[in-house]
């Protein structure tokens, strides 16, 4: 064991720690990085977003927060598809919840000041997944 991890070391593969199972926390936190990457471009004003949303959401404070998020970056990376996080959301948040959720994609969409169709599209994918009713959502 202990000659195994050295060799790891020596050829510059450390272990990794296996990512922790989706709960709604980190479901919303891949949601909100997935949305923020759908165009290609994730910038510092997306990250502060992100971690302004997680902070407020579960109240954490700002080092907990950005740990969060690196650990939802990490898992919404790994993740197959957005359906896995969306589904796990739906099942166990109710609707006035899920609409809290989509707000707060679109706050992650506008926080660069830039709002790109990609981000529209992936928008309403998510809100699709989540069972929101196209007419309640906040983006035509």
């Amino acid at each position: 064991m202990i000659w195994d991890q050295l060799l790891h070391r020596l050829r510059g593969t450390p272990d990794t720690p296996p990512l922790p199972e989706p709960d709604e926390k980190l479901a919303l936190g891949a949601l909100l990085v997935r949305v923020a990457k759908s165009d290609n471009h994730y910038d510092v004003e997306e990250i502060g977003a992100i971690d302004k949303i997680l902070a407020a959401s579960f109240d954490l404070n700002p080092v907990e927060a950005a740990k969060l998020r690196a650990t939802c970056e990490k898992l919404e990376h790994a993740a197959p598809g957005t359906p896995d996080f969306a589904t796990l959301i739906r099942e166990t948040v109710d609707y006035p919840h899920r609409l809290e959720v989509v707000q707060k994609l679109v706050s992650v969409i506008e926080a660069d000041g830039e709002h790109a169709p990609e981000e529209d599209a992936s928008l309403h994918e998510i809100e699709a997944m989540l069972g929101i009713k196209p007419e309640d959502s906040p983006v035509g």
